[in-house]
């Protein structure tokens, strides 16, 4: 760990009932970040263990720890922790040994040029998967939707970011699981560049804090948000075109069938078809109104060393 006030990286660590692995998980993130060369701190935020985790986290040298007093979720555990990072690169990550933690120092490598790269999961080891996966799936879908790009991974918890472009978007960050995508759309959405590179994912250590149905249900909200939060017109406005061209052939059946008489279900499709559209108007209007002020620009390098032909490039 970094002996100077202020290091270059920032790991922030959720920490809820992880007692059992906690300091094998942070030492190794301690030896591989010794051997880089990267500065860094380690912050541990607490979620209201209701084991050993915060004692042993006091403990350990090198090591800021916050303690919650009142269980408040993983998205809260991690905004704190970024709030509170002085790193100009922050790393999210877990301490359940699901993640290569090892290779925190790769993922910040990747990150020049970018600014976030995520560790794209190559299996999915949670449990109840018959219904993480097809939720999963759905929203992801849906993510590249919206933003336009291919999203290996949208919801890994391994990622690294530069800390004054999220710093934007903290406080659209929910609590719970599902602030991972936030963040991922976040950036995305506001023309931020984004990285994946691959990762192995193993079985986590201890119990999960995945609920089926809360969760699921989580994430049917977390479509609805995603619509209306990021891109509501590329959604909405053609489902209100498409209620449109049925009510319009619904007319012209009128009036061949009834003798010109305009029938009450044609004016409710077209009642539906305009209330849609005004929605998604007002709903983009409201988007566009209230998006975040770019107070960082994306990350650009421009490289031009003689003396090393195989970096001589430019890379937005």
């Amino acid at each position: 760990m970094s002996d100077g006030p202020t290091p270059q990286v920032s790991i922030v660590l959720p920490v809820y009932n992880e007692s059992g692995h906690l300091v094998d998980e942070i030492n190794r993130i301690q030896s591989s970040m010794d051997v880089s060369r990267y500065s860094y701190e380690i912050i541990v935020v607490d979620d209201a263990s209701t084991d050993e985790s915060l004692e042993i986290a006091r403990d350990l040298e090198g090591v800021r720890v916050v303690a919650f007093t009142h269980n408040r979720g993983p998205g809260a555990a991690r905004k704190v922790g970024t709030e509170m990072a002085r790193g100009d690169v922050v790393v999210w990550t877990d301490v359940d040994m699901s993640y290569p933690n090892d290779e925190i120092p790769r993922l910040l490598k990747e990150l020049d040029g970018y600014d976030q790269v995520v560790g794209a999961r190559m299996s999915e080891q949670g449990s109840h998967k018959f219904a993480r996966v097809p939720a999963k799936w759905a929203i992801r879908r849906l993510a590249e939707y919206l933003s336009q790009s291919e999203i290996p991974d949208l919801n890994s918890g391994f990622r690294a970011f530069r800390r004054d472009v999220a710093g934007q978007f903290l406080h659209l960050l929910p609590d719970g699981f599902s602030h991972v995508t936030t963040l991922t759309m976040a950036f995305l959405s506001n023309g931020y560049s984004v990285e994946y590179i691959d990762i192995n994912y193993a079985p986590r250590a201890g119990e999960s804090k995945f609920h089926w149905y809360d969760d699921t249900k989580r994430y049917l909200q977390q479509l609805t948000r995603m619509v209306m939060m990021w891109n509501p017109l590329r959604v909405l406005g053609p489902w209100a075109m498409i209620l449109f061209l049925i009510g319009s052939g619904k007319l012209v059946f009128d009036v061949f069938d009834k003798n010109f008489r305009l029938g009450t279900n044609t004016l409710l499709v077209f009642l539906a078809a305009g209330t849609l559209l005004v929605v998604a108007l007002v709903a983009d209007l409201i988007v566009q109104v209230t998006r975040p002020k770019h107070t960082a620009l994306p990350a650009m390098i421009v490289v031009d060393d003689p003396a090393d032909p195989e970096i001589n490039e430019t890379e937005e």
